[in-house]
This record gives structure tokens, C-alpha cells and sequence, in this order.
């Protein structure tokens, strides 16, 4: 009898610290989970394509390969209605990147300097950045988005009194019409000369700073740059054996043909994520420097470190660390704020993709893909962020 209770004793205390164990406990825990969720992954997907079969809707992305037949405004590559879906939703992805990249540069550069302004002794320049900044922060995106397209839209001319401020260049309520160069042999010779100019530039620079860490000699960097890449395509220019054909927009019929064109739609979408997420970069601007402990501005000071370059090569260095993180979100929040474009007619991802799922009924590949495109962007916007942030983080010793 006390041989048996022993027994019984000893396989609970087995069974006990078993369960006890942190490791087996995670690893049932996390199979479990597992479990449940491959479980309810299989439900919805076989549901899914069991009411998509009895509803004779098929399924997959063969559709990408049939003829698309319906026109997009606005598009850097070459498309016509008589490409497949396929190629369409290309256009799509490049007019959400082109928007995007452009958006993130501006936003970027005035972000910047509205939150250094924000920090102005002078009262009016402080206000007028802390109203910027409260004013854009508080009002809606796709108000602004509204606003900038009516705007435009009824104070500029039409195109037949088109504002024609330099020779071949010609602003009105379809868009904004620039010269262009044309892509033959002369482009490609300018193209090269620039190419040969800025890798000197890049050069330049790299030799400059390494004088500097080196002896602490301070080198010019930005006029020398600019030179190099200007030379660069002077010689390209002059080397050329046909020259350089410029495009130039002319009115035929009710809009301007020839050029590159921005549309009406792009500006005001470009304006929009501009100004808002401007606003919050500026921010995140004027927190990160205020983070930095005040000793380190007055040491700058005490060098006799102009306030421009201190703020350069001091404060800013240090407060990247504090700045850069919430900028991220915000760089991402640009991707997918431009999905907005579709309220004032932008033929961005979403656009072209709810075109395509009202013409072809393929509702759950139209929106996984769009799904998808934003997540690997967000993701590499992301990744890359992550390595900026670790190449210029300060190195304690």
C-alpha cells in the first residue's frame, strides 16, 4: 500500500515539474497556438473556395494576362488599354513609389527645417512653425487632399489660357507641362557625363572627409560637388555627336502634347503628404534636439562653432538617435497614405486594382496583391531605416 502511494507521489511531482519546466510549458503553449491558428487558416481558406466554386468565380491570377481595356492618365511607362492587367498594376505599384519617394525627400527637407525654426529665438518665426505645425497635424489628410484639388483645380486657367511663365513651360488646371529630352544619343552622352561627373563628386567627398578625421582640415564639399557633376554633363553635352533634342509642349486640341506632364492629381497628392507628414517631422525634429543635454550646444559655442554648424555636425549627430525611429513610422505612413489618391483621381495602386476588380470580380487576389505590395514596401522601408540608424548611431567608448 505505501509502495503504491509512493509511486503515485512520484509520477505527480514527474508530471508537476514537467509542466513547471518554462521550456516544455513555451513549447506546448506556442504548438497549441500553432495548432489553432493553421486551423482556422485552413477553414477560411477551403470556406473560401468552396463558395467561390459554387459561385463559378475562379480562382488564381491567370486574369493578370487578359487584356486590361481601360486607359490610366497618369504613367511613367509606356501603357496603352490593350495591355494585360498585369502590366497595369506595374503602373499602379510605380505611380504609389514614384509619389511616395518624391513625398518622403520634400517632407524631409521641410520637416527639418521647420523644427529647427520651432526652436527660433525669433517670436514670429517660432509661431509661424508651431501654427504650421498644429494646423497640419489637426486636419484631416483627405481634407487637405480635397482642398488642394478644388483649389487648383478653379484658381488656375484652363488649358487654352494656360500661365506660360519661361518659354516651353505652361501651367494650367490639367497640370504642369516642362520640357523634356529626348532619349537618343545625345541623352545617353549626357546621362554617362553626369554619371562620370557625380562618381567624381562622390570621390571628392569621401577624400574630404578623410582629410578631416584625419588632420581635422575642413575641405569644401558642397560647391566642388556641384561643379564636378555640372562639368560632368557640360563634357557629356559638348561630346555628344547629334546634340541634345529637347522636347517641347505645345496646345493641340484641348491639352498640351509633348514634354513630361504633372498632372493636377499627382501635384495635389504630392502637397498633401508633403504638408502633413512635414508637420510631424518637424516633430520629431524638435524633440530629438531637445533631448540632447544643453552642455553640448554650449561646447559647440565655446569652439566658436558657427550655430549653422553646430547644429550640423553636434546637436543633429547625436539627436538622430531619438529622431529617426518615429520618422520611420512616418516614412511608412507616406506609402500608405498615398492609397488617399484615389479620392481625387491619382491612378495609384488602389485605384488600378479596384478598376481591375470591378472589371474581372477576382476580389480576393485584387486585394491580397495590394495587401502584399504594401507590406513588402513597408517592410523594406523599414529595413532599410533600421540600417541607416545603425550606421550613423554614436559609438560609445
Amino acid at each position: 500500500m505505501k509502495n503504491a502511494t509512493h509511486t503515485a507521489r512520484v509520477g505527480s511531482l514527474h508530471s508537476s515539474s514537467f509542466w513547471n519546466n518554462p521550456t516544455y510549458r513555451s513549447l506546448i503553449i506556442q504548438a497549441i497556438t500553432f495548432l489553432l491558428i493553421a486551423g482556422s487558416a485552413y477553414y477560411l481558406a477551403s470556406n473560401l473556395v468552396t463558395n467561390l466554386t459554387a459561385r463559378n468565380i475562379p480562382i488564381g491570377l491567370d486574369f493578370l494576362d487578359k487584356r486590361a481595356g481601360f486607359d490610366i492618365g497618369d504613367s511613367i511607362i509606356a501603357y496603352t488599354s490593350q495591355d494585360s492587367y498585369g502590366k497595369a498594376f506595374l503602373v499602379g505599384i510605380i505611380n504609389t513609389l514614384n509619389v511616395s519617394l518624391i513625398s518622403i525627400v520634400l517632407a524631409t527637407v521641410i520637416g527639418v527645417m521647420i523644427g529647427i525654426a520651432r526652436l527660433s529665438q525669433n517670436w514670429l518665426v517660432k509661431n509661424l512653425t508651431r501654427g504650421y505645425v498644429e494646423y497640419m497635424r489637426n486636419i484631416p489628410l483627405l481634407l487637405q487632399l480635397f482642398f488642394w484639388y478644388a483649389l487648383l483645380t478653379h484658381a488656375l486657367p484652363s488649358a487654352r489660357q494656360a500661365l506660360n511663365p519661361l518659354p516651353g513651360i505652361f501651367l494650367s488646371n490639367r497640370g504642369l507641362f516642362l520640357p523634356t529630352l529626348e532619349s537618343d544619343s545625345g541623352f545617353y552622352f549626357l546621362l554617362f557625363g553626369l554619371l562620370v561627373g557625380l562618381t567624381a563628386a562622390l570621390i571628392w567627398r569621401f577624400r574630404a572627409n578623410k582629410i578631416q578625421k584625419s588632420t581635422g582640415r575642413q575641405l569644401l564639399v558642397f560647391w566642388p560637388f556641384i561643379a564636378m557633376l555640372a562639368a560632368g554633363g557640360l563634357i557629356g553635352w559638348l561630346l555628344s555627336p547629334q546634340g541634345i533634342t529637347v522636347d517641347m509642349p505645345a496646345l493641340k486640341g484641348f491639352n498640351f502634347r509633348g514634354g513630361i506632364e504633372i498632372t493636377t492629381e499627382f501635384f495635389c497628392l504630392m502637397i498633401g503628404l508633403v504638408t502633413y507628414t512635414s508637420a510631424f517631422i518637424a516633430e520629431n525634429v524638435r524633440s530629438g534636439i531637445l533631448a540632447v543635454d544643453k552642455g553640448q550646444q554650449e561646447a559647440a559655442s565655446s569652439l566658436g562653432l558657427p550655430s549653422v554648424k553646430s547644429q550640423r555636425l553636434v546637436i543633429l549627430p547625436q539627436a538622430l538617435r531619438v529622431i529617426i525611429p518615429p520618422t520611420t513610422s512616418q516614412y511608412m505612413n507616406v506609402i500608405k497614405n498615398s492609397s488617399l489618391g484615389v479620392a481625387i483621381g491619382y491612378p495609384d495602386l488602389v485605384s488600378v486594382g479596384g478598376t481591375t476588380l470591378n472589371q474581372t470580380g477576382q476580389a480576393v487576389e485584387c486585394i491580397s496583391l495590394i495587401m502584399l505590395v504594401y507590406l513588402c514596401t513597408s517592410l523594406a522601408t523599414s529595413l532599410f531605416m533600421n540600417w541607416y540608424n545603425a550606421s550613423v548611431a554614436l559609438t560609445e567608448r
